[in-house]
């Protein structure tokens, strides 16, 4: 099996071409993908605007699987591991990265080029242990955005490791941090790395800029330590990621959170609204798998649906000067 980063070598091409010549092939020989891609060209937007920033939503179908998929572990037992490499369907074709992942053709696109990334073993959805891989990644893949839904965050299959990736500037986040991130709170500034803590951005996110991943691997690990301990109770702190690599450095979104799904999943008739949030939705899309809720939804809805699954600001300050503090002192 092909390794990207072989194939980037002997063709010279970029990671972006080579990816998406990847899924124009299997589009020729997965029908499904080939029906789903298609029916993007179809799917329905619309945009919210805020003071400084905006949301839209996506009227997508086709992610109803993913939406609503039961992740206790009675159901999880009861169905088999659509990741793991034998039950994918044959016309799945991968391309390697390293010894331990495959990139997929996401059958079921929120983005025109939409890539899950599995590991070859079925082991459970993890952030810490794998986040090197992650950033990795993202450096591989220069040209999109690398993403990781916890295992109580949007994962549909938190029993096998995996992440996603799609084409960069379709999330709202990209232009957004670049424009906003002046105005934003400094938690740290060296020669390689700044880190910022958003406050006022409807979702909590520390988001830090690096080229040194050994300094940009240090930075998350004490984001990731003091959240723990925040939620000791928990396997692993409820967190999104969002990760990118251009001219040289990687610009990484966190997304602590205290919420599954907000009371709006769990409502009978007109109050209900599925959603799921996951890496995407923190990005500012919104996915909505269902036509009412896409007509239904209001700004309001996005503001509360995002203060149900994000922490408090007080929360939010805590774990930040806990950041901050280790940053700059320790």
């Amino acid at each position: 099996m092909a390794q990207l980063l072989d194939i980037i070598k002997e063709t010279n091409k970029s990671a972006a071409q080579i990816l998406r010549e990847f899924v124009e092939a299997e589009k020729l020989l997965w029908p499904l993908a080939a029906a789903n891609y298609i029916g993007l060209e179809k799917v329905e937007e619309k945009s919210f605007q805020f003071e400084e920033f905006e949301f839209r939503a996506q009227f997508n179908p086709e992610r109803m699987r993913s939406s609503v998929a039961e992740v206790d572990k009675k159901s999880i037992a009861a169905r088999k591991c659509f990741l793991c490499n034998e039950n994918r369907p044959a016309e799945q074709d991968a391309v390697a990265f390293g010894d331990q992942f495959l990139i997929l053709v996401n059958p079921f696109p929120i983005f025109k080029t939409h890539f899950t990334v599995t590991c070859n073993s079925h082991i459970d959805q993890r952030f810490i242990p794998n986040v090197q891989s992650l950033l990795e990644l993202a450096r591989a893949m220069e040209g999109f955005t690398v993403f990781y839904n916890g295992p109580e965050c949007g994962a549909s299959a938190p029993d096998h490791l995996h992440f996603q990736a799609g084409e960069n500037g379709f999330m709202p986040i990209g232009e957004e941090f670049n424009r906003l991130k002046s105005t934003a709170r400094k938690l740290y500034s060296g020669a390689e790395t700044q880190v910022w803590a958003f406050d006022n951005y409807l979702r909590k996110m520390i988001s830090v800029e690096t080229s040194s991943l050994d300094e940009g691997l240090r930075t998350i690990g004490i984001y990731y330590a003091h959240f723990q301990a925040m939620q000791a109770e928990k396997i692993e702190p409820m967190m999104n990621a969002l990760c990118s690599f251009s001219e040289g450095k990687w610009t990484i979104h966190l997304f602590p959170r205290k919420a599954h799904r907000p009371t709006h999943f769990y409502e009978e008739g007109e109050k209900q609204i599925l959603i799921s949030p996951g890496s995407v939705d923190f990005g500012g899309v919104f996915i909505l798998p269902r036509r009412e809720d896409f007509d239904k939804i209001t700004k309001e809805d996005i503001v509360d649906i995002l203060e149900q699954v994000c922490i408090d600001q007080s929360t939010f300050m805590e774990l930040t000067e806990k950041i901050w503090y280790d940053l700059n002192w320790m």
